[in-house]
């Protein structure tokens, strides 16, 4: 008899701690796909960005002529030629920077062209900036 009153509510106790053991598990599962989703929004955001980088290089590869037309430091007050594409990229990267080098290499066959898209991770959070930097080099622009 006394052995018996000694284990009364044991399984009370170990029913709580399966709880508490369950509901670590679930908190780490939502953790993990909220890790997930942003790394999803994070690699949505860079392939916008080479796509609209690719998308300007193949652009400028048609009008070489005018190259160093589109050299701007942002979409504000960018180049007529770029106010097309400047729309396009913001739209769909929201709150998008962006910055197009052109740069004449020095043997005088070709020239260099850097595409910069910037863009935040989350709206209002500092540290989570990302971006992308593509960089052609475009033959017979002297």
């Amino acid at each position: 008899m006394i052995l018996k009153r000694q284990q009364e509510g044991v399984a009370l106790i170990e029913a709580m701690i399966a709880t508490i053991v369950l509901a670590i598990g679930l908190l780490g599962t939502i953790g993990l796909q909220a890790r997930a989703y942003s790394a999803i929004n994070d690699a949505g955001q860079r392939a916008e960005a080479t796509i609209a980088s690719q998308k300007l290089i193949g652009l400028m590869s048609t009008d070489v002529t005018n190259l160093a037309s589109y050299a701007t430091a942002s979409c504000t007050g960018a180049p007529a030629l770029l106010t097309a594409w400047c729309a396009d990229t913001i739209k769909a990267i929201p709150g998008a920077t962006v910055g197009v080098v052109v740069a004449p290499l020095v043997t005088g066959s070709s020239t260099a062209v850097t595409v910069t898209i910037g863009w935040q991770l989350k709206a209002g959070t500092a540290g989570t900036a990302n971006r992308s930097v593509m960089t052609a080099y475009l033959a017979g622009s002297s």
